[in-house]
Formats: structure tokens, sequence, C-alpha cells
């Protein structure tokens, strides 16, 4: 874990992991609560894990009240996704 006084080499990327924990979360059923679709709907994350056959329940939650092995897994699979994304960039350049 970074310091809180640690420089950010790229400061645009914590909106992008942001919305990828939330996506991760949804694809996985994990009920939620994203604060970005509030003004949309109140359960808008269930409804999209809903529809995706996931999540099957009605009420948001936030990260603090689900388990740490959900926790686990959607840190998990964002650092999955990242390194498959670095090597495809890397591969990209023929430096792999």
């Amino acid at each position: 874990m970074a310091s809180r006084g640690q420089r950010r080499l790229i400061p645009e990327s914590r909106a992008r992991l942001h919305d990828l924990k939330y996506e991760i979360a949804a694809e996985f059923g994990l009920p939620v609560y994203n604060p970005q679709y509030a003004h949309i709907h109140p359960s808008a994350d269930s409804e999209f894990a809903a529809e995706l056959g996931e999540f099957k329940g009605s009420a948001n939650v936030e990260w603090r009240y689900l388990t740490s092995r959900q926790n686990g897994s959607v840190g998990g699979e964002i650092t999955k996704r990242l390194v498959q994304s670095a090597e495809r960039s890397l591969s990209e350049y023929g430096t792999l």
C-alpha cells in the first residue's frame, strides 16, 4: 500500500481504477453501493448485476459490510486485469 504522502505517477488512473472496482463488483454480483450512480436510482448497481444474472438481492451495501474474501476477490481481479493489460501493451511493442 502506498503511503499517504507518496506522489502518484499517473493521477488520472485513480478514477479508472475506481470505476474498474465497481465494474468487477457488479460482474461478481456483489451488491456494492456506488455513490456515482445514486442520482440515477438507489439500487442501480444491483439492477445491473441482476441483469447479468449474478445477483438476486435488492439492497446495496458499503464495501465495509462485505467479507474479506469478497473484497479480496475484487482486488485480485483488478490486479489480474492490470497485469494482463501490461503484458498486452508490452507485447505490442515487442518487448516480451
